[in-house]
């Protein structure tokens, strides 16, 4: 296992500026998720760690060892991409030893490193086999043992998963969240999926524009989100926002006919009219509590025990999603009394920075 340290890290493409001054502490064992919208710079600055990419400002540190100049075949890192990469013409056995070999390994090693490799992986029986002949979860498998074997000081991984279905999906997240605790290494992972980030993470980092927005546990971030971006990309479904202002200590909502709700308790008030943004997660929102929103249903999603109500403030044109536990009487069309607790709003300034 093997920290890192990430210290004012740029990368420019000619005048393009990808990665902006990025700083970040990964412990020993960390399991950290880059996460944010296409074009935010996670998986550059993922393969800047890689060595893949040139670092054009900055230091990064693997343990305490500067790392800028270090060729990537040297930086006791394994990297698993989004396409497998295997070779169809080797067997399972022989491309997850293929770099191995091509290190010159004595053969015995090798054979040892792959066996308990492929027994982590329940691989053991598919060893003989050729990529065509194994399942997209299977050759994701493969890749990944094919990193295990060079016993790394850090994983990296690039959006592994998104070439597999839904279903898959779920599966391979669980069995790389098993890895995890089986090995007890440093990986750093790279996706768009937050659920994905929300499930794996021990720290999830934020990331727009070559910036980080935040980062911190993934509780952390879902309930204490520094700003509105991060509010709306950290959870499913995602936080509503309401335009208001402050009116004495009741918040005004123009979309909804100018109703009112109590002011959650912030220390730094804003002035009154002041333009503010209120926040409200689905999961907050029942058909019990001190504050009210009236809306109406536009669609219903019921998804078992749990149901996803889409519905429309009076005077606004987009909707509000409410996740409610049962709500199978929940029909389009009706009235809808949106009831939450006033401590369960979040309010955010102009600025977009979280009034606390």
């Amino acid at each position: 296992m093997t920290s890192l340290t990430l210290r004012n890290l740029s990368k420019s493409f000619g005048a393009v500026d990808v990665v902006k001054g990025v700083d970040l502490d990964v412990v020993e064992g960390e399991f950290v998720v880059f996460v944010g919208p296409s074009g935010c710079g996670k998986s550059t600055l993922l393969r800047m760690i890689a060595g893949l990419e040139g670092i054009s400002g900055g230091e990064l540190r693997i343990g305490d060892t500067r790392m800028n100049e270090v060729d990537a075949s040297k930086r006791g890192i394994a990297m698993v991409f989004q396409s497998y990469a295997l070779y169809p013409h080797l067997s399972v056995r022989e491309n997850m030893g293929f770099a191995l070999r091509y290190a010159g390994m004595p053969a015995g090693q090798i054979a040892k490193r792959v066996a308990d490799a492929a027994a982590t992986l329940e691989l053991t029986k598919l060893m003989d086999r050729k990529p065509k002949e194994l399942s997209g979860g299977q050759r994701q498998r493969v890749a990944i043992g094919r990193a295990i074997v060079r016993e790394p000081g850090v994983f990296l991984f690039d959006e592994p998963l998104s070439n597999l279905d839904a279903e898959l999906r779920v599966h391979m997240r669980v069995e790389i969240a098993k890895l995890h605790k089986a090995l007890g290494a440093t990986i750093i992972y790279v996706t768009h999926d937050q659920v994905e980030a929300m499930t794996l993470a021990d720290k999830i980092v934020v990331l727009r524009d070559g910036r980080i927005e935040q980062s911190g546990s993934p509780l952390k971030l879902f309930d204490d989100p520094d700003n509105l971006f991060v509010a709306g990309f950290i959870g499913s479904p995602k936080m509503n926002f309401l335009a208001g202002h402050r009116q004495g200590n009741r918040l005004v909502i123009p979309e909804c006919g100018g109703h009112q709700i109590a002011m959650p308790d912030v220390k730094n008030l804003p002035a009154e009219g002041e333009p503010l943004t209120i926040g409200l997660r689905p999961q907050v929102i029942g058909r019990g509590g001190g504050e009210m929103l009236p809306l109406t249903i536009e669609i219903v999603e019921h998804l078992g025990t749990e149901t996803l109500v889409h519905a429309r403030p009076a005077e606004s044109a987009r909707n509000l999603i409410a996740s409610i536990e049962g709500g199978r009487d929940l029909r389009t069309g009706q009235t809808f009394e949106a009831h939450f607790a006033a401590d369960s709003i979040f309010l955010f300034g102009r600025d977009g920075l979280r009034l606390r």
